[in-house]
């Protein structure tokens, strides 16, 4: 579980040199050959495309646990990691092992993957970001300051009933900081990934889907393609990842970016996004379920999951519930190399322009989205900020809690990024002309999502 308020800009700068000596007085020197490292390191070896996302990874782990304010710690994990890419990286090098071997003649045609040496990267790593720790303790470059717009995001996350948590969840307000954006729009990355199968493809999601998008020459200016790019490419590397090291799971995943007055959706499979403004809730996409056919209630695409599915000579059938050639319950995923291409890796996307009347974004998995409707979250969290008085630092907790009341045994995981104060909502809501939380009513919809809210099927 974690929840975060927002901090503001002038608190941080005031506060960064503290930051900085409390990580130096933690990590005195430069670690050396023999050193353990302060940190888990991902696996054993990873692909020269991997090496950013999984030092991204490490660095905001370490300074996170040491409750570094975000966008000092992503201005540190750019600097550090764009640093030791400039390196020549070829001594982390390793020989590739009988299990790399690849017998498909097709993938044979392809130039072999470059493996470097996990730990040998990450101790390098750790003594880059202890000399730009180092040279920041002395003077702060100015772009290591907060984001414009610092929003309240309240995050709960828990197994449930579920051998395994298979669930991940990333939450980068400082986006700009984590890639060294310098233009003038402001951009936050918020995403839910749902594993099935183990964990590894929600991981390795959580880890690479932002940095794949962040490198898209689209983002500045079609940030909804770059998106979709992002996910068919980190879809593409696990599949290589999962061949090397035969892993068979998959995951569906909802990422949102806001970038300045426009929120970008990219989603596959039924993990989801809904914008709540004025009470309101705005849909803002379909999810990917095996059944869904053209001219049903949820169905919007000339050819839709259906379709798709039996097109390429795969079938969908109902056990207890409608499954992908009679085993996945979900039509389009990252991973799942055994499934491929009937469960695709080609993600959605859609866009919606901000007004400033938007009250939050709440992004979750199925095992939420399966047991609460889309006007029960307008409901349930104007509630909770009655009773917490405007607070809304632990709403994610008590959504989790309702989901679970109502027989959810899945992974839950929400996340709650509001747009406006908790406390401005509490107080227009009481000033407004009467109850806006319409019954099952969108608004502002793309033509082809302006079903109504009850039209969504819920999977038994």
């Amino acid at each position: 579980m974690a929840s975060g308020a927002p901090q503001q800009s002038s608190q941080m700068a005031e506060e960064t040199p503290g930051f900085l000596d409390a990580i130096l007085r933690d990590f005195p020197a430069p670690l050396s050959p023999e050193s353990p490292l302060p940190w888990k390191v991902p696996g054993t070896t990873l692909s020269q495309e991997e090496v950013e996302g999984e030092l991204i990874e490490l660095a905001l782990g370490f300074l996170g646990a040491r409750n570094v304010p975000p966008a000092l710690a992503s201005s540190l994990a750019c600097e550090a990691v764009s640093q030791l890419l400039q390196t020549d990286l070829s001594e982390f090098r390793k020989s590739p092992g009988q299990e790399e071997e690849n017998d498909d003649e097709e993938e044979e045609k392809k130039a072999p993957v470059t493996l470097l040496d996990a730990k040998g990267l990450a101790l390098s790593f750790f003594n880059q970001l202890w000399e730009v720790c180092s040279q920041w303790q002395k003077q702060v470059p100015v772009p290591a300051r907060g984001p414009e717009r610092p929003r309240l995001i309240s995050i709960h996350a828990i197994r449930n009933s579920r051998r395994k948590m298979e669930d991940r969840h990333v939450c980068l307000p400082a986006f700009n900081q984590l890639f060294g954006l310098s233009d003038p729009v402001d951009r936050a990355y918020f995403a839910v990934f749902d594993g099935h199968g183990g964990v590894d493809a929600a991981r390795y999601a959580a880890v690479h889907v932002h940095v794949n998008a962040a490198h898209r020459p689209e983002l500045l200016t079609d940030p909804e393609t770059a998106l979709r790019k992002a996910f068919q490419c980190t879809d593409e590397m696990f599949l290589w990842k999962a061949k090397r090291e035969r892993l068979q799971s998959g995951t569906t995943g909802v990422c949102a970016l806001i970038a300045g007055n426009t929120l970008h959706v990219a989603w596959l499979g039924d993990s989801q996004v809904i914008l709540v403004q004025q009470g309101q809730v705005v849909k803002l996409m379909e999810p990917h379920k095996p059944e869904r056919q053209p001219g049903s209630p949820s169905g919007y695409l000339p050819q839709d999951e259906k379709e798709r599915i039996e097109a390429l000579g795969g079938f969908v059938y109902h056990m207890d519930c409608w499954r992908v050639n009679g085993t996945l319950a979900v039509s389009r995923a990252i991973g799942d190399i055994f499934q491929k291409p009937y469960v695709s890796g080609e993600a959605d996307a859609s866009s919606h322009e901000l007004t400033g009347s938007e009250d939050y974004l709440l992004l979750a998995c199925d095992g939420f989205f399966d047991v609460i409707s889309h006007q029960e979250v307008a409901d349930l969290v104007q509630g909770h900020l009655v009773r917490q008085e405007g607070s809304g630092l632990h709403v994610a907790e008590e959504l989790v809690a309702a989901a679970r009341e109502r027989g959810s045994h899945d992974n839950i995981t929400v996340m709650v990024v509001f747009l406006r104060d908790p406390q401005d909502l509490l107080e227009g809501r009481a000033q407004g002309p009467g109850d806006s939380r319409a019954e099952g009513r969108s608004q502002d919809l793309p033509s082809h999502l302006s079903e109504p809210e009850t039209s969504i099927p819920q999977r038994s």
